[in-house]
């Protein structure tokens, strides 16, 4: 069963290729397409981005509330689709990358409102965090074991796990001393949070992997589409988890 789980991201798992027909000659995955593919939806969601920004500085906020469940739940269902039908991947990651975009041009402008350039930091770091990981992976700086896999994946259980508690307990408006603590700009809060934005950061290294390793197995070519849905899947977690982490920072001077 470990050997199966190479990536905690839920979209980039070695089962995924289980099943898969063996690409022709000229038509297989490769690093290349995957990197262009994900230009693509970085570029898509973008331009929704800037859309739902724009209407949130425009002073047009009732407007951008619905766009933004709009966003987060149609992002939610193309993911989901995507990840059962992986042969859709063409259509359902651009898809999930115009609604998630929607969601978070919303929720950037309602961060950077209160906090000024909160948003543009975020993005930066962002960035930053994957091109300084992906020139440790490339240069073998970080090696991915299996010891590794099966560190990152059961710290991404257990912070999703977390999430999935608090919003429960949230429903029945249960509140918990340890909780607020957590989501607080005390030390407890700003420490969770460069821990999960360091576990968000170590998922892009298995979703390198697990690219690489795609396009050595010669996966069909839709396979690219869905390798840079997978990664988009992991930078839209380390962009809010970061953004989080920085508005805790703010809250504290």
């Amino acid at each position: 069963m470990p050997q199966l789980m190479r990536t905690s991201n839920p979209a980039l798992n070695d089962r995924v290729f289980r099943g898969q027909p063996m690409a022709s000659y000229g038509e297989s995955m490769t690093v290349q397409g995957t990197v262009n593919k994900t230009g693509v939806l970085l570029l898509l969601a973008m331009l929704t981005a800037a859309y739902t920004w724009h209407l949130s500085y425009s002073g047009n906020v009732l407007a951008v509330m619905p766009l933004m469940w709009v966003g987060l739940i149609g992002g939610m269902i193309a993911a989901f689709v995507t990840m059962f039908k992986m042969n859709w991947a063409p259509v359902t990651a651009p898809v999930y990358a115009l609604f998630e975009g929607l969601a978070l041009g919303g929720i950037s402008a309602v961060f950077d409102m209160r906090f000024h350039g909160i948003a543009f930091e975020a993005v930066c770091l962002t960035f930053g965090v994957m091109f300084v990981l992906l020139l440790a992976y490339k240069s073998g700086m970080i090696r991915v074991t299996q010891k590794f896999r099966l560190g990152v994946i059961a710290a991404t259980g257990a912070i999703f796990l977390f999430y999935f508690v608090e919003m429960i307990l949230g429903f029945f408006h249960i509140g918990l001393g340890a909780v607020g603590a957590v989501n607080g700009s005390g030390a407890i809060g700003i420490g969770f949070s460069l821990l999960v934005v360091g576990i968000a950061a170590l998922n892009l290294v298995l979703d390198f992997d697990f690219i690489e390793r795609g396009a050595q197995a010669s996966a069909p070519k839709y396979m690219e589409w869905y390798g840079a849905f997978g990664l988009m899947v992991t930078l839209v977690w380390l962009y809010l988890e970061i953004l989080n982490l920085l508005a805790k920072l703010q809250s504290r001077d």
